[in-house]
């Protein structure tokens, strides 16, 4: 990476490069130094702060402010036989299914990225967390998008505590400097980390060297407190956190807000250095905010009278420490084209053309001809190899148009000669089954309550009937 500047200029801005951070003092069409177009962006020089980790906010006060950046000691290295462990230095948030994606609750030192959709609830979410957290210590929220206003009156209707909450409405990264040092919270909200700014990375909020610095810089300051940082980040169209990857590299924590169709939301975590990835947090929104679904176990199946119609198995997963009754619901019709496709979003397609692969092979049902659609109730995404057997039996219910018996539950790996493989905690598995009102429960191994299948032919024909399963 190019010098930031190579030397002083004399005037009050210059332009720097968005890509390279290479300075000078015109503006060009084209970067000299990295050959990018349009990447020069007016900036404003302050000869007294140079550019490096920590000297921004650092030089936001000034010497002798007090602020905490302006006494930064170089680090030396010690014996890691002398590091205090810190294990147990947790901060509740208050909401326990927040706490359980995060762990158990949020570590102390830490950072921790929030990403969803606009309007998904990040933060009534957050808002909700440092009311719960105040009995802890100050809490400094700090909104670049909200005014005051809409912030008090967002709290007011979720009938939230004030006492502890401090207000900031800014993005300037200067600005949440002196706030940290002036209130020095245990709780720290940026909502969002794409409208914080500094003149020294450009005069552009959201640039990559806008979210790098002021990110690192945040990060810097709470890994030496006993505090604990929340970074509010949008997301792109495809669900991903908009800005650089670095960004979630600088954090200890990366949370997903997702939504299905209605009200429910759930919260999971994609990068835990201090717990799980394996929980799952689910919310309602209602008009005090968001509330924990208590028990979700059943809330993923759809309840009928009578039979249930073709395409549709029930299947016991497992999100972190819980197990949920899943429904899968598929539909096959006739290739509108040359090629076929699978439309599944809520289970991998690669897994849904894979188990239609052994039921074309080892039962003799041909989907080679079919366009497969894969739904999942609840709109839960669904990732581990127990849903094959109950995806076999959906595939199978669909392309025949023969609906599976009610009040029967699946649980299996298939592999590709066709066999039921068994899969991790199925005890647990069958217990949930049957405290749901699932009499019957196929599974790979026999246990109290399931009866054993031992290859796709078989459960076929428990399912359907002994003339299903003919190759």
């Amino acid at each position: 990476m190019a010098v930031m500047s190579a030397k002083k200029k004399t005037g009050t801005t210059a332009f720097r490069c968005t890509s390279c951070g290479y300075t000078q003092p015109r503006w060009l069409g084209r970067c000299p130094d990295c050959g990018e177009w349009n990447t020069l962006e007016e900036v404003s020089l302050q000869d007294s702060a140079p550019v490096g980790p920590g000297s921004l906010i650092a030089g936001a006060a000034g010497p002798g402010s007090g602020d905490p950046f302006t006494h930064r000691v170089a680090p030396r290295p010690i014996p890691l036989s002398a590091v205090e462990a810190r294990d147990g230095a947790r901060l509740p948030t208050g909401i326990p299914e927040l706490d359980r994606v995060l762990g158990g609750a949020a570590m102390k030192r830490s950072a921790i990225l929030v990403g969803g959709e606009p309007g998904i609830g990040k933060s009534t979410l957050l808002l909700q967390a440092a009311a719960g957290a105040a009995t802890n210590g100050r809490i400094l929220y700090v909104s670049g998008e909200e005014s005051a206003a809409q912030i008090r009156s967002r709290a007011d209707r979720l009938a939230l505590p004030l006492d502890r909450i401090e207000l900031l409405c800014t993005g300037r990264l200067e600005d949440i400097g002196r706030a940290l040092s002036d209130v020095n919270p245990v709780f720290v909200i940026v909502d969002s980390i794409q409208t914080v700014y500094s003149p020294e990375a450009g005069a552009v909020p959201g640039t990559v060297n806008q979210l790098k610095l002021c990110a690192h810089e945040l990060v810097a300051w709470v890994k030496e407190r006993d505090a604990v940082l929340f970074l509010v980040a949008h997301v792109t169209k495809e669900g991903a956190i908009a800005g650089p990857k670095a960004l979630e590299h600088l954090v200890d924590t990366v949370i997903s807000f997702e939504r299905n169709d209605d009200e429910v939301r759930f919260l999971r975590a994609l990068k835990n250095r201090f717990g799980s990835v394996d929980e799952i947090g689910i919310f309602r929104m209602t008009e005090k905010g968001l509330a924990a679904v208590e028990d979700p176990s059943g809330m993923f199946i759809v309840r009928r009278s009578g039979d249930l119609p073709p395409g549709v198995a029930v299947v016991p997963v497992f999100e972190g420490s819980r197990v949920f009754m899943v429904e899968l619901q598929a539909l096959t019709v006739p290739a509108k084209g040359a090629m076929t496709r699978v439309f599944s979003d809520r289970v991998d397609a690669a897994r849904v053309s894979r188990v239609a692969a052994v039921l074309e092979k080892r039962v003799g049902l041909r989907f080679s001809d079919q366009d497969i659609y894969i739904n999942v109730a609840g709109g839960v995404r669904l990732g581990e190899s127990a849903i094959d057997l109950a995806l076999a039996a959906a595939l199978y219910s669909a392309r025949t148009d023969i609906p599976s018996p009610p009040s029967v539950a699946l649980i299996g790996e298939v592999s590709l000669a066709g066999e039921i493989r068994p899969v991790n905690r199925l005890r647990q598995r069958i217990k949930a089954a049957a405290s749901l009102g699932f009499a019957t429960v196929l599974a790979p191994e026999k246990e109290a309550g399931a009866r054993a299948v031992s290859d796709i032919r078989e459960a076929i024909a428990h399912l359907f009937g002994s003339s299903a399963a003919r190759a």
